[in-house]
């Protein structure tokens, strides 16, 4: 094992410059113009694995290829273990927030920034150290390793689930490791054990046949743009509580255990409203900050449009209006029954004057594991390893929709060991990761295998 960390300390300025190249790909996967930028990013992360020793191939699918890598010589008497990542990202836009182009990536102190740096090329590169540092070393490892790297998380994961049923024999293990959450701080690596679900929809209120002139015609049609605004201000009252019967029947109440973690965290109102950039907090009332934001379900507007955007005025009542929402889930909500809530309530307050149109997005169940699993405690010690400290148990309020596929299909829990911190912009302007992170990361990985293995 002393093997491995030396190597994994001698190399990481290698490993850094292999990160900048891994984050230059804009491999945007919301964007159709992106569709070889992602091909080609796919196949640089198999020709990479294949670089370290490991059996790599592109897997084709109806959207974007899935990397399929495996430790040599698997071993049928060790269990197996599945690392997941994905290579795709988020939009950049809007362009000029970001102080650098979002895919000429640049380091600054500790921080690597650049789209993706974060979510999630950084978090599934260091994974992929561990293993080299294995490898290159001639240290044998203590379980075999299978490496899937998708192209669609950003989108919902719409390939994955097929590709899953379609190898489940192949791809059967332990367990799953994650590296696509996060942590508090550095000095509080953290064990993710509960994940809140997603139900995505879009919305639109269709009024006049085309754009009139609000002069000749205005005060005589019912304006879908004031209409959408009056609809959407009634999802919310004024506590902060979503205002859709049935919206909380499932939500299940938290332990004493649970509420007893998130005082460990030491929360800082000032400071958290001071890195949002907000005069005061908004939240259901109730709850404190760090339960609204990770064990609490919600309704967000992602997105509002109607009506002329460009420099200038142009007077008109728009002929539609149009609104995505998301809701976040938390464990024991269906996404299935939340979405028929939602659909039935917006069509109950659409104004007769005005035509809704709703369309379902992507959906995903909420995640809960156990933290006294096996496996939880193999990644907490491994954790504390790495880092030196004691590590906090999280829930976090993102989604990761396949955790629930991965359970259903290969019937494995998933572990989430997330590498980001707080700051580094996921989904935002000025992305980064944290390079301490992402050198802790690789040795938590590397102490990872040897605790699974033993567990």
């Amino acid at each position: 094992m002393q093997a491995v960390i030396e190597y994994l300390r001698q190399n990481q300025s290698r490993f850094v410059d292999q990160l900048l190249e891994y984050v230059r790909f804009p491999s945007v996967s919301a964007q159709p113009q992106h569709k070889q930028d992602l091909m080609a990013c796919a196949e640089w992360v198999a020709s990479h694995c294949r670089s370290l020793g490991l059996e790599a191939r592109l897997c084709p699918t109806e959207g974007h290829p899935i990397v399929l890598a495996k430790t040599p010589n698997f071993d049928n008497k060790k269990p197996t273990y599945l690392v997941y990542g994905h290579y795709d990202v988020q939009p950049p836009e809007p362009f000029e927030l970001w102080k650098s182009p979002p895919f000429e990536p640049r380091i600054e102190g500790t921080s690597l920034f650049g789209r993706g740096a974060s979510d999630n090329k950084g978090q599934n590169l260091a994974h992929l150290k561990a293993v080299e540092a294995y490898l290159r070393t001639g240290t044998e490892l203590p379980c075999n390793i299978t490496f899937v790297i998708e192209g669609e998380e950003e989108v919902g994961s719409k390939s994955l689930g097929a590709f899953l049923k379609a190898n489940r024999t192949e791809l059967a293990c332990e367990a799953v490791v994650i590296s696509d959450t996060g942590m508090p701080s550095k000095q509080m690596p953290a064990l993710t054990c509960s994940l809140r679900g997603i139900a995505a929809f879009e919305v639109t209120l269709h009024g006049p046949n085309r754009d009139l002139h609000s002069g000749i015609f205005g005060g005589t049609v019912d304006n879908p743009a004031m209409a959408l605004c009056q609809l959407v201000a009634r999802l919310r009252d004024r506590n902060g509580r979503v205002a859709i019967p049935g919206f909380y029947d499932d939500v299940l109440p938290l332990s004493k255990a649970e509420r007893k973690e998130f005082d460990r965290l030491g929360f800082k109102e000032k400071e958290y409203r001071k890195f949002l950039g907000v005069r005061e907090l908004f939240g259901e009332r109730g709850f404190s900050p760090l339960e609204q934001r990770s064990t609490r379900p919600t309704l967000e507007i992602n997105g509002l449009t109607s009506g002329y955007q460009g420099e200038g005025s142009k007077t008109i009542v728009p002929a539609w209006a149009r609104v995505k929402i998301t809701t976040r889930l938390v464990p024991n909500q269906n996404p299935a029954r939340i979405i028929k809530l939602v659909s039935a309530h917006l069509r109950k307050l659409c104004p007769p004057t005005c035509r809704i149109e709703i369309k379902a997005g992507h959906g995903a169940e909420p995640y809960l594991v156990s933290p006294q699993s096996p496996c939880a405690k193999a990644g907490l010690r491994a954790l504390e390893a790495a880092f030196q400290r004691e590590p906090v148990l999280l829930r976090e309020g993102g989604s990761i929709p396949i955790v629930n596929e991965f359970k259903k299909i290969l019937k494995a829990d998933s572990l989430l060991l997330g590498l980001a911190l707080p700051d580094d912009n996921a989904h935002s302007p000025n992305e980064k990761f944290d390079l301490e992170c992402f050198e802790k990361g690789q040795l938590m990985s590397a102490h990872l295998w040897k605790e699974l293995a033993g567990s």
